[in-house]
């Protein structure tokens, strides 16, 4: 009897330790592992804001005139380059309206008084990102004048790095880009029924100040001509618009206009 429970007590002893050793134990808990975590993307600054226009008037006596103001101005952020480019524009519009009073007290009245006038809009003209390219359009009149004036003025912003880009920032070092910028518009000015001729050439000639005025549009480097510079008053400002591929070997591929020549 006391034989039959010893050999009892050692299958019952073998089998828990066979059932323990084959894994039918309880199995452990795993621990589970958290998901990675991503730094989100900051975004762009020029996303984050919007640019508007902020109308604005003025009127005076006793000589009778009237300003038109459309200023250029980025909301949705307090952002020291927002901040920069807003008083930049506030900037060019004040001082052209400071040009407008100068001729007002400098010509003497009229016979006949005739209300002057000073009106100012703006174009963005390139394309969504980084650069605020603006074209500024001016007309003025003066009681006396033979007829109206308009004068371009433009701006151009780089966002991201808040400053103004400079002319010179488009084109690789060294490189006599004028020249070639020069050449292309007075030939596409030849083509046209404008009066372009020797008394005009001068006013497309490869220096700076012939072409202060440029703006960065999305089919090509636009440049600007007031009227006088390079046809009689009735013809009015010129435009050009020179491609980004006639300019290709000149671009800085790593500037502002790096984007439009890859």
């Amino acid at each position: 009897m006391k034989r039959n429970r010893k050999i009892l007590f050692a299958i019952s002893f073998m089998l828990i330790t066979t059932l323990a050793c084959s894994g039918l134990a309880a199995p452990a808990t795993a621990t589970p592992t958290p998901p990675p975590t991503s730094t989100p993307v900051p975004v762009p600054l020029y996303q984050q804001v919007t640019l508007t226009s902020v109308p604005s008037q003025e009127s005076g006596q006793p000589t009778s005139y009237q300003i038109t103001i459309q200023t250029p101005t980025l909301t949705g952020s307090d952002d020291p380059r927002v901040k920069k480019f807003n008083d930049e524009t506030a900037a060019i519009i004040s001082n052209a309206v400071n040009d407008f009073k100068t001729r007002l007290n400098n010509l003497a009245p009229a016979p006949i008084s005739a209300s002057s006038y000073f009106d100012m809009k703006y174009e963005l003209v390139s394309p969504p990102g980084n650069i605020f390219s603006i074209k500024f359009q001016t007309e003025g009149y003066v009681s006396g004048m033979a007829h109206p004036y308009h004068l371009i003025y433009s701006f151009n912003y780089d966002l991201e790095q808040g400053k103004d880009i400079a002319f010179s920032n488009l084109f690789l070092p060294n490189t006599d880009y004028l020249s070639t910028i020069s050449q292309y518009c007075v030939a596409q000015l030849k083509t046209r029924d404008i009066g372009f001729s020797d008394i005009f050439a001068q006013g497309a000639d490869p220096t700076p100040d012939n072409y202060k005025n440029w703006n960065i549009a999305s089919d090509g480097l636009m440049i600007t001509f007031d009227e006088y510079q390079v046809a009689p008053y009735v013809a009015g400002p010129q435009v050009v618009t020179i491609p980004y591929s006639a300019l290709k070997s000149l671009i800085d591929p790593n500037g502002p206009l790096g984007s439009f020549v890859k």
